[in-house]
């Protein structure tokens, strides 16, 4: 047996052999393979995850780039899900990634999310958004689920105690994380997509505690991060 890539993660208290064992028997799939995507699939690969399914109709553009790890000026042009599965694999050889190149939809959600552990949330829209959450609340999936605009981040762990429509049980009137023409720092992109592949291994493995209930929210211009605790919402529609 070679050398192992992940001894320094196995020797984790709380998280171990076992926990090594859940994370190379996981799939996870990352709906929108943009600014928190890239950070969060090339975490997860490198980590060790089994499985990834990648969710994105788009190109890779050059305004892209500052902030969106797994594509190079090479890579301009190309779907984002093709451009993404061959830098996974170069990071991680064993990975077995599935590119699905079309735009995420209430109708295809549910059949996306079939058979896996976890859903990472990183669209910037939502109608994306609900229908990434109505289909994990009908399979019983955990959502990580994140946000980025400007110098800002939020990132939270949806289950079956509290979904997205207990926090939104209607639409903001600004979008939360509509990177597509406006500001964004890129590694604010990268703290936060960071942050949440940590809590799809911990949703996955069973290993610490999860964000679920709590939203943390990264100001990057102090460097500061706090929390806000979220509950069930009497208000909340669609389920």
């Amino acid at each position: 047996m070679g050398p192992d890539p992940y001894v320094r993660q196995r020797a984790l208290g709380g998280f171990g052999p076992e926990g090594q064992r859940a994370l190379s028997e996981a799939a996870v799939v990352v709906i929108g393979v943009g600014g928190l995507g890239c950070p969060a699939a090339l975490a997860l690969a490198a980590a060790g995850v089994g499985e990834l399914v990648l969710v994105d109709s788009d190109h890779v553009s050059i305004t892209n780039l500052h902030r969106q790890t797994l594509y190079g000026p090479d890579d301009v042009g190309s779907l984002k899900v093709v451009a993404a599965e061959r830098a996974l694999r170069r990071i991680a050889p064993g990975l077995r990634v599935t590119a699905v190149s079309e735009r995420l939809t209430e109708a295809s959600a549910q059949g996306l999310l079939c058979g896996s552990d976890a859903v990472l949330d990183c669209t910037d829209n939502f109608e994306a958004r609900y229908a990434v959450a109505d289909a994990a609340a009908a399979s019983g999936v955990p959502v990580v689920w994140g946000a980025v605009q400007g110098w800002h981040g939020q990132v939270t762990v949806f289950d079956t105690a509290v979904g997205l429509r207990d926090v939104f049980p209607e639409p903001p009137r600004a979008e939360l994380g509509a990177c597509e023409g406006g500001a964004v720092m890129g590694p604010v992109c990268a703290q936060v997509g960071s942050a949440m592949a940590t809590e799809a291994i911990k949703a996955v493995t069973g290993a610490g505690e999860t964000l679920a209930g709590t939203i943390a929210m990264l100001d990057g211009r102090s460097g500061r991060w706090r929390d806000i605790a979220v509950a069930r919402s009497r208000q909340a529609v669609g389920r």
